[in-house]
């Protein structure tokens, strides 16, 4: 992160397309005991627009303090799945405080059962969508890390529009990470991997820390293009009379990066 920005206000987005799929949010044996007897500790309690379960009230800031009970560096990481990565590195750097946004409810019932397994202090928990968050509920200039790990690909070219990482979410990302801070993106996508190289270039921003360290034969792009892994989505069979299911929704496949 290059420079600070200022506190904006809050801004609606449900015009924006979703950069996610609901899935069921029904909780079942652990993972609703896990609810119940950990959310008053580890689940942010977030104020709703119209009882939307996944928005932020305008006007709401997290007293992020308050919610840890202590001053410490503050990571954030979005679409925090079932809680693997961020519980991991809380664990292992107990001096920073780690926040996990994420949409899924049974996934951060998950989350919290591996918080209270580990015995974690450090860690907490919100069920909100990252963009209303970032507008208003996270501070300005108050995050030391963000993350942002395998977002959902939307490999087929019509759905690029509703992925996660684009100019409106750095520039989001932009308001709350620290001057100095870190933003920290990972996918599995080659093309995905492309959008979100050309959208932080673009940035005035941030700047890249690892620019230029791999390219050509050694960069994990050209290597992807020239594998063609990317042909056929998980290894999925062809069925036949069929194309392979991901048929022109590889990456840019310019062969050499």
């Amino acid at each position: 992160m290059m420079e600070p920005r200022e506190q904006t206000p809050d801004q609606p987005h449900r015009s924006q397309p979703v950069s996610f799929v609901r899935r069921g949010s029904r909780l079942q044996g652990r993972r609703r005991e896990a609810w119940d007897e950990l959310a008053e500790a580890f689940l942010i309690d977030v104020p709703r627009v119209e009882n939307a379960d996944t928005s932020v009230a305008p006007g709401f800031v997290l007293d992020v303090e308050a919610a840890f009970g202590r001053t410490a560096p503050l990571v954030v990481e979005v679409g925090s799945g079932l809680g693997e990565a961020i519980t991991h590195a809380a664990e292992l750097d107990p001096d920073r405080d780690y926040l996990a946004l994420e949409v899924y409810r049974p996934g951060l019932a998950q989350t919290m059962l591996r918080i209270s397994q580990k015995d974690l202090t450090n860690v907490r928990t919100a069920q909100v969508n990252a963009a209303e968050a970032f507008a208003g509920m996270i501070p300005a200039s108050s995050v030391a890390e963000l993350w942002t790990f395998f977002p959902d690909p939307w490999h087929k070219a019509r759905h690029h529009k509703r992925r996660l990482v684009k100019e409106d979410y750095v520039e989001l990302a932009a308001r709350v990470i620290e001057p100095g801070g870190i933003f920290r993106l990972a996918t599995d996508w080659s093309s995905y991997a492309v959008q979100m190289r050309a959208v932080l270039d673009a940035s005035g921003h941030f700047e890249n820390l690892h620019d230029g360290e791999r390219s050509g034969a050694g960069s994990p792009l050209t290597q992807v293009w020239q594998s063609g892994v990317e042909s056929v989505v998980g290894g999925a069979p062809v069925r036949e009379g069929r194309d392979p299911v991901s048929t022109g929704n590889t990456g840019v496949n310019e062969g050499t990066d």
